[in-house]
C-alpha cells in the first residue's frame, strides 16, 4: 500500500493512563478554547491525516510553505495549519509549556506542547495562500478575521468529537485496514462539497474502471452560503451509492474540515490527504476547490506539473455533459456532435430546479438522488 505523506503515518491519540494522566492536570494549565474548525484540525494531525505534521507549524515551515509550497525539507504541503491567539492569551502561556486546548463546549481536546509564537503578515497568507486579498473571497475573508500571533508545537489528543456524522467517520488507519481487507491495491479518492449529478457519476465511474475501488470523502465542515449542507450530501451519496455502485468496489467516509477554497494549493493539499488515507489516485476536475471566478479553471490541473514527488497519481477530467445523441454523459474526446446536443451538468442549474421543488431531468441527476434531497426542508446553507 502507499506510504503515508512523508513515509510515516502520524498517530498522537492519547489512550489509557496516558489520557487518564492528561485529563488530570488539563485544568491546572492554561487553556484555549478553539472552534469547531481548529479542533477538526487537531483531529486530523492526531489521526493522521495530515501526516507528516504532528503538531500546528512553528515560523520555519509556515514561511517555507507559504513562498515555496513545501516543508523546509521539500516535502510538498501547500496549506499554513496553524493556531491563532490573540496578544493577550500568547503573554499568558510560556515556550515548553503545556497547553489545555477545549472545544466551544469546554470540553478538554488535547495537549499543546509550546514551541513557538510568533506574529505574521495576513496579507501576505491571503494573497500567498488564495491569490487575492479580497475580502469577499471566504477564505480572505477568515484569515481577515484570525488573531494576532500563531502558536506552534506538537498535540495530544485527549477526546475525539462525537460530531453528528460521527458514524460515518474513518481514520487514516483504518481506510488502510478497510482497503486492504478488500483486496484494493489501486484506489481512487473523490472530493466532494455537494451532491451527487450524473456528471459525478460519470467521473467516478471512470476513473472506477482503472482502480480497484473508489474512495468517496466528502468533507464536513463550514462552507459558505449556498452550498449544500452536510446531512444533504450524506444523505444523497448513500443513495447513490446503495443503487448504482457495487458495494465491493466503493466506500464512503466523511472528510471533517472546513473547505478554504484556495483552488490550486487546496488541490495539492486534497491529493496529499487522500494518499494519507491510503489512496493511489486522486480526481481532480473543473475548477477544484475554487470560487467565484478567482482561479482559471483547470489552474489546480496545471498545479500538479509542480509536484512530480507528491506519490499520488492525479486524475484530470476537464469539460463533461450529456449528449441527446449519444444518450450518456461524454466529454470532448468522446463525443462527435455539436454543442447543441449537449446538456450541461450546472450546479446552478440544478439547484434552481431543486429549490422550486422540481427534480431534475434523470440525464442530469438520479430521481432517487434528488428524491433524498427534496425530502430535507432546507437543504442548503444559508
Amino acid at each position: 500500500m502507499v506510504l503515508a505523506h512523508g513515509g510515516k503515518l502520524v498517530e498522537r491519540v492519547l489512550k489509557g493512563e496516558e489520557k487518564e494522566k492528561a485529563l488530570e492536570k488539563v485544568r491546572a494549565l492554561p487553556s484555549l478554547k478553539l472552534n469547531f474548525e481548529l479542533v477538526s484540525d487537531v483531529e486530523n494531525i492526531a489521526t493522521g491525516v495530515y501526516s507528516p505534521l504532528e503538531g500546528f507549524m512553528g515560523e520555519r515551515e509556515y514561511r517555507s510553505v507559504l513562498s515555496q509550497m513545501r516543508f523546509s525539507n521539500d516535502l510538498p504541503w501547500t496549506i499554513p495549519i496553524v493556531l491563532d491567539a490573540s496578544r493577550e492569551e500568547a503573554k499568558k502561556i510560556k515556550i515548553e509549556q503545556d497547553v489545555a486546548l477545549f472545544n466551544e463546549s469546554s470540553k478538554p481536546v488535547a495537549l499543546l506542547h509550546l514551541e513557538e509564537k510568533y506574529e505574521y503578515d495576513k496579507e501576505e497568507l491571503a494573497e500567498k495562500v488564495f491569490k487575492t486579498r479580497d475580502i469577499a473571497h471566504p477564505g480572505v475573508a477568515k484569515v481577515k478575521a484570525m488573531k494576532d500571533v500563531l502558536l506552534a508545537g506538537k498535540i495530544d489528543l485527549i477526546h475525539e468529537s462525537e460530531t453528528p456524522f460521527f458514524r460515518y467517520k474513518l481514520s487514516p488507519k483504518e481506510t488502510r485496514v478497510l482497503f486492504k481487507e478488500k483486496g484494493w491495491r489501486t484506489i481512487v479518492g473523490f472530493q466532494t462539497r455537494n451532491t451527487p449529478h450524473i456528471g459525478h457519476e460519470y467521473v467516478q465511474k471512470t476513473a472506477l474502471t482503472f482502480t480497484d475501488g473508489i474512495f468517496v470523502n466528502p468533507v464536513i465542515g463550514r462552507k459558505k452560503k449556498g452550498d449544500f449542507k452536510d446531512e444533504v450530501i450524506l444523505a444523497s451519496y448513500e443513495e447513490l451509492i446503495k443503487n448504482y455502485y457495487l458495494k465491493e468496489r466503493a466506500v464512503a467516509a466523511i472528510l471533517q474540515m472546513e473547505m478554504r477554497y484556495a483552488g490550486p494549493r487546496e488541490a495539492i493539499f486534497h491529493a496529499i490527504i487522500r494518499k494519507n488515507f491510503g489512496c493511489t489516485h486522486i480526481i481532480i476536475g473543473r475548477d477544484h476547490a475554487g470560487v467565484g471566478n478567482y482561479y482559471p479553471p483547470y489552474a489546480a490541473q496545471d498545479i500538479f506539473e509542480e509536484f512530480p514527488d507528491l506519490g499520488i497519481v492525479p486524475l484530470f477530467f476537464r469539460s463533461f455533459y450529456y449528449c441527446r445523441k449519444c444518450n450518456s454523459a461524454v466529454n470532448e474526446k468522446t463525443c462527435p456532435h455539436p454543442p447543441a446536443e449537449h446538456i450541461e451538468f450546472s450546479g446552478t442549474k440544478i439547484r434552481e430546479m431543486l429549490v422550486q421543488g422540481k427534480i431534475p431531468p434523470p440525464e442530469l441527476m438520479r430521481p432517487e438522488v434528488a428524491r433524498v434531497i427534496l425530502s430535507f426542508e432546507h437543504p442548503f446553507v444559508e
